[in-house]
């Protein structure tokens, strides 16, 4: 098994078909963690600078000032795999995703075969970490887990095929129950449980999901899950499983550790607990909450009185759309309306900003809040859970009036 500096010293061959691009490494010596200098800004192949987490597996975090658009460009999206053992190169003349189980025929497709055979489809769509914003618990109790703050998150265009043209083409037998989904990244131990996670056959056949070969407009790259990527608009990331090759329909509930224990937050209203409690009663994590994020100004940024600075970032939910964003100025005694950017579609960030000029001097805390369709509105501070999931509590920058 190769070390972890093994590791990054190799060159990784990235494959389209049987064209090799380049040899790259997916990191550079140097970014070997040092815990003195935690976390680190570093560059993956593809990528522009992003906070790192970990190195094997990937887990690397996109800066705050790119939520500032409603669009998140590929080379700044995050990272995240659960597993060390993550494909390295795909050979798209041998890759074939496979349909197997209770169907009424296994199929076997070329990522040509989906491009040729079904309907391509596309939509924008928020992919965010279960875990992003963990962090921000730690005025209560800090769980355990990476301690992401605002960037694991990201929106892209997404382009597939929809899951339920491809079922359909395998024949879904009538007792069916679920859907499990497996990708290409393997456990490093035989102890260690590979990823694979299931869905309610309904949702697989009569909603939109998609297999996704396209983001924003160019092919998946290897870490955000090439050559194909399950997307569950309006749920969490744990079940967008990256790089697709096995699906497997089941008449039975899949019994593993991913579907049993993985991911399960308190199962009541608020989905928490008491900081250091243990939920009496627990379920899996499915839909996104309520939630903005300031993408600029940095916290702490200096403007002169009178200067005008624009506050801008996106704000999104599960799928009912955003209706409006607040903003305060005063603590959260009164909020004002801010303006809201074009609509792409129920399931993507808004943007929205507001123009401040600023009349005195000192400090001024800006505190934003999303409101959605449904009538549900950000709180000022998201109840606490043991897995550190779902954070949603009002976000704030300072900005200091000179």
């Amino acid at each position: 098994m190769d070390s972890r500096r093994d590791f990054l010293k190799k060159g990784i061959l990235f494959a389209l078909g049987s064209v090799a691009l380049r040899n790259v490494s997916f990191a550079e010596e140097s970014n070997v963690i040092d815990f003195k200098d935690y976390p680190k800004m570093v560059k993956y192949p593809g990528k522009t600078s992003l906070i790192m987490y970990s190195d094997r597996p990937p887990l690397l975090e996109t800066p705050r000032s790119y939520f500032a658009s409603a669009v998140t460009p590929n080379e700044a999206f995050f990272v995240r795999w659960h597993l060390a053992n993550i494909p390295t190169e795909v050979n798209l003349k041998e890759w074939r995703l496979n349909i197997t189980g209770n169907v009424k025929k296994p199929v076997s497709l070329s990522l040509d075969d989906l491009k040729s055979m079904f309907e391509p489809v596309s939509y924008y769509a928020v992919l965010q970490c279960s875990g992003n914003g963990r962090s921000f618990f730690e005025s209560k109790q800090t769980p355990l887990g990476i301690q992401w703050k605002y960037g694991a998150m990201g929106n892209a265009l997404w382009t597939g095929v929809r899951l339920a043209d491809v079922l359909n083409y395998a024949g879904v037998k009538g007792d069916s129950v679920e859907v499990a989904f497996a990708g290409l990244d393997k456990a490093p131990y035989p102890e260690t449980p590979n990823v694979e996670r299931a869905l309610p056959v309904d949702k697989c056949l009569y909603e939109n999901l998609i297999l996704a070969y396209e983001m924003n407009g160019e092919p998946i790259s290897l870490l955000n899950g090439f050559p194909l990527r399950l997307i569950v608009p309006g749920w969490y990331a744990t079940h967008w499983i990256k790089s697709v090759t096995n699906i497997t329909v089941l008449n039975t509930e899949l019994k593993n550790f991913w579907m049993e224990k993985a991911y399960h937050i308190p199962d009541n209203a608020c989905h928490c607990v008491q900081p250091g409690e243990k939920p009496k009663k627990a379920r899996m994590i499915t839909e996104m909450n309520v939630k903005s994020v300031i993408g600029t100004p940095d916290d702490n940024t200096v403007v002169r009185v009178g200067e005008v600075v624009k506050i801008a970032g996106v704000a999104f939910d599960q799928g009912f759309g955003i209706k409006e964003v607040l903003i305060s100025f005063d603590g959260g005694k009164t909020w004002k309306e801010t303006g809201l950017g074009p609509d792409l579609g129920r399931y993507s960030f808004r943007e929205w900003f507001y123009y401040f000029r600023p009349t005195t001097k000192g400090n001024v805390k800006v505190m934003v809040r999303a409101v959605n369709k449904n009538g549900e509105t950000q709180p000022m501070e998201a109840g606490w859970n043991p897995g550190g999931y779902m954070w949603n509590g009002i976000d704030s920058v300072t900005i200091k009036v000179v």
